[in-house]
């Protein structure tokens, strides 16, 4: 039986937009117009009449991380209090009263910003949430996610004090020869291995509440990188975790897992284990290798070429050696592993574009699809070698409602004039593919859009930031829909409403292609429907 759905406004990933469209089995079986879909009416079938709705196919975010944004969504949510210092500990201390901590519990909030903190000009540090609490660790992670501030007691619990050494690719936060409760990177491994770790049922929790958050913003597919949230969480666990959600049909969002090591003898165990890209189901399946190859702009921990123009006595931290990103990426490339790694800094984009380059000279690939995640600050030279590379992009188009704040004031302008270059990129034939970095943001697709559409903030009173790098409206669908798709080697299976393709698709309460730039973001997701099926309806649809 078939459900011809018609009277629509249909992308089906080119232009002009269809009337209708058909679903059977789990697949669409037809794009077109109206007369078209109806002439392929038989009895039994079911007709749905879209009353002129928007729909295209379901989106895509193509890096995020769904476990840590379940995570997040069970701690107390800094981000909606992050105007000032105050705010910022009152959410803590309500936090604290609704969910009282158990014994060995820690108290746990994500979000926070110092940059919007009105009432004081800095990072808040342990004696800050040591009133929150004196007998209960606290820990608090930037939104960034590359930096967090615990109190003391999360100090006593971690056994670190003025003589715990300082560890590589990070960096613990010290005050007058003792630690002030900010750790940066790879020393943040010392607290997330004292926090005490969730069992397989909790892990199901977490994953559940998000997935039902990303269907929310029409998203039925995810890129996302998940063995790194807990440190004493063994991969294994997410995996099983993840199958029988989907064992259960509780799974309503298509996963591809960027999986994350930070170590070639835990990769090498991954992949002899019979763990590879491809791997799995349509529902779960191995994705690439991914690194984290520095840090965050925010927090100053991007590293960067010349020092920070507004920090000079810092150029950010690199999170691994040249060595060990080249042994890592050249290991998984002969492995037939996709490899995507985090660069947000132009000094770590240098170091990870030799490994690539080391790696496909050693072991020559066609068609590796290996990436750059975020790829943020840029020079010339580094688009053209991602190129010559035939490498993948995974923007964040909404990191630019911040980012356009920061951006010249902690690279400098000369940098900045040549970076978030994602036009660019394209135009020069490289694959862009969108997403959230969620928790980092909101996994918003509508915003994500209306930022790549305007380059400025959000609210438009910041920008345009170099507005010639800005994404038409079928550029950005496209980059959370079919460019997604094939930066997970799903280009002919999903990502456009064509016959053949999984029948995922979103119904929207407007049409993008028609609304003001300023107004995508406030473009309602009415319903949501993966393979056929309804994951998700608003209380606005009506049909």
């Amino acid at each position: 039986m078939k459900t011809i759905y018609f009277n629509g406004a249909v992308y089906t990933g080119k232009l002009p937009l269809a009337q209708a469209f058909a679903e059977e089995n789990g697949r669409f079986v037809f794009s077109g117009s109206n007369a078209e879909a109806k002439a392929l009416a038989k009895d039994g079938d079911c007709l749905v009449d879209l009353k002129g709705q928007f729909v295209c196919s379901g989106f895509h975010d193509s890096h995020m991380h769904l476990l840590n944004f379940g995570n997040a969504l069970h701690a107390a949510r800094l981000s909606e209090h992050t105007k000032s210092l105050q705010d910022f500990l009152e959410c803590f201390l309500s936090f604290k009263k609704e969910h009282p901590p158990k014994g060995g519990t820690w108290i746990i909030g994500r979000g926070w910003n110092q940059d919007y903190f009105t009432d004081v000009d800095r990072m808040p540090n342990r004696h800050d949430l040591d009133q929150v609490s004196t007998d209960t660790p606290v820990c608090a992670i930037r939104a960034c996610g590359h930096c967090l501030v615990v109190n003391t007691k999360a100090l006593e619990a971690a056994g670190i004090d003025g003589q715990t050494p300082q560890p590589d690719g990070g960096k613990i936060g010290m005050e007058n020869g003792e630690p002030d409760g900010r750790f940066f990177d790879n020393a943040m491994s010392l607290i997330y291995q004292a926090i005490p770790a969730p069992g397989k049922e909790q892990l199901k929790d977490m994953l559940i509440t998000a997935i039902r958050e990303l269907n929310s913003y029409g998203i039925t597919s995810c890129q996302t990188d998940d063995y790194q949230v807990f440190k004493n969480v063994p991969w294994s666990l997410v995996n099983e975790a993840y199958k029988e959600l989907e064992a259960e049909g509780a799974l309503t969002v298509r996963v591809y897992e960027q999986s994350n090591f930070t170590s070639l003898e835990h990769l090498k165990e991954f992949v002899e284990s019979g763990c590879n890209t491809g791997v799995g189901t349509d529902r779960f399946r191995i994705g690439p290798l991914k690194m984290m190859g520095d840090g965050a702009l925010g927090s100053r921990t991007a590293f960067l070429s010349q020092p920070y123009a507004d920090e000079p006595s810092t150029c950010g931290l690199p999170v691994f050696s040249q060595e060990t990103l080249d042994e890592m990426i050249g290991y998984a490339n002969s492995q037939q592993m996709q490899v995507a790694v985090h660069a947000i800094g132009d000094a770590c984009l240098d170091r990870v574009l030799n490994a690539y380059e080391k790696a496909l000279n050693e072991h020559p690939r066609t068609d590796h699809r290996h990436g750059i995640v975020h790829c943020q600050i840029t020079r010339p030279d580094q688009l053209e070698r991602i190129r010559k590379l035939n490498l993948h992009v995974y923007a964040q188009s909404i990191f630019l409602d911040y980012d356009i704040r920061i951006v010249e004031a902690r690279a400098g302008a000369k940098l900045a004039s040549t970076s978030y270059h994602w036009k660019t990129l394209m135009k020069n034939g490289v694959s862009v593919s969108n997403g959230s970095d969620c928790p980092v943001e909101l996994p918003d697709v509508m915003a994500g859009i209306q930022c790549a559409v305007t380059r400025k903030n959000l609210d438009g009173d910041l920008g345009p930031y170099l507005p010639e790098e800005a994404f038409t409206v079928q550029e950005a669908l496209d980059s959370y829909t079919k460019a997604s798709a094939y930066a997970s080697f799903d280009e002919e299976k999903k990502g456009q409403i064509l016959p053949g393709m999984l029948a995922d698709f979103v119904i929207l309460g407007e049409n993008p292609f028609e609304v003001s730039e300023k107004a995508l973001k406030d473009i309602p997701v009415l319903a949501a429907y993966l393979g056929g099926k309804q994951v998700y309806q608003s209380a606005e649809r009506s049909l």
